[in-house]
């Protein structure tokens, strides 16, 4: 992917999470007020989810800058797993900040012996109204977004943090809706703190699911198999490739993955030649995925049967690695040996 569209998505991403962001703040301040004025437990609750998300939209603003940092010698695969960092962290945020917090406000309504005052419920569930206004406003702009981009939600960690918070906030803001209105309809306090409690579950599983999901990606996480088929099937059609021994892929970042493959040619190429058909796969590679910028060969030169029809018992091998963009650099040609030795792969 070009330098300049991947910057257009992040400024789509970035605006994305400025109005998530500019929205959790002011839902924030309203229903923080109108929870202490009302002493309503789900309120609190959803203003503490409010809080959670607000911080977790500054995370994100600093992945989309960080993770955008050319590669250096200490990163020479870029930065582009900064993005998956930092939506771990908006996971412990929502789950330390605002799951916990509504757990703590349902156990400690259900604990209370005292009669709790309805007397300003409507002014809260006035806010709680704005609030729905707002957070699927925000929530529509996410959706948007996606609609207008290749790979779905789960191309970007960032975007996908921010609806699975407006989402859940929707949720949320209809439970506690649910649960004061109960309250107030019954005189029932346990109506408010089982919609902190489930409040507080759903943040839960939201934080699990999102830190999961950040986690795999840190760790190094495949392509999708249909992609890497694809891969695999793009070298199976290569003239000069007799067979695909193996085939490795991460993604590095949202536009960046590393294909590294180890082919045995047709019998017959000579060392003079591999170098150039090295080049044509790499760019063919390169041609069909862009996003594959990082693509290392380890290609081994097959020997040819010999008149008995059985393989002589030691190979002729020749080691060649080449990344995207970039010249070959190291590899000897094609060396014999009187001992098997593993192939080499350098840059």
């Amino acid at each position: 992917m070009s330098t300049d569209t991947a910057d257009k998505k992040d400024r789509k991403t970035r605006l994305t999470v400025l109005v998530a962001l500019g929205a959790n703040l002011l839902i924030a301040a309203a229903k923080a007020a109108a929870g202490v004025f009302a002493g309503s437990p789900a309120l609190l609750s959803e203003a503490a989810h409010s809080v959670a998300d607000s911080m977790n939209e500054v995370f994100l603003l600093a992945a989309l800058r960080r993770s955008r940092r050319p590669a250096d010698e200490q990163h020479p695969f870029g930065y582009g797993k900064e993005r998956y960092f930092w939506s771990l962290l908006a996971a412990v945020g929502i789950f330390v900040m605002g799951g916990c917090f509504s757990f703590l406000q349902g156990i400690e309504a259900l604990r209370s012996h005292e009669q709790e005052s309805t007397g300003g419920y409507i002014a809260g569930l006035s806010v709680l109204g704005v609030a729905l206004l707002a957070e699927g406003g925000s929530l529509l702009r996410a959706l948007y977004q996606v609609r207008g981009q290749s790979g779905g939600i789960g191309s970007d960690p960032a975007l996908r943090t921010v609806i699975a918070e407006d989402g859940t906030a929707v949720l949320g803001v209809l439970l506690a809706g649910g649960g004061m209105a109960l309250h107030m309809v019954t005189g029932q306090v346990v109506w408010e703190a089982s919609a902190s409690l489930a409040i507080g579950l759903l943040l839960v599983y939201v934080a699990y699911r999102l830190g999961k999901d950040a986690r795999e990606q840190l760790i190094g996480e495949a392509v999708a198999p249909e992609l890497r088929d694809d891969i695999r099937a793009l070298l199976d059609r290569q003239p000069e490739i007799d067979n695909v021994a193996s085939l490795l892929t991460m993604r590095l970042g949202l536009d960046s993955t590393l294909v590294a493959a180890r082919i045995d040619l047709r019998p017959g190429l000579d060392s003079e030649h591999l170098e150039l058909v090295s080049e044509r796969i790499k760019a063919a590679v390169v041609k069909e995925w862009p996003e594959a910028d990082q693509v290392f060969l380890d290609i081994t030169e097959a020997p040819a049967d010999p008149p008995g029809g059985t393989h002589e018992s030691h190979e002729t091998r020749a080691s060649h690695g080449a990344r995207a963009g970039d010249g070959v650099r190291g590899g000897d040609g094609a060396r014999e040996t009187g001992e098997p030795h593993e192939p080499d792969v350098t840059r």
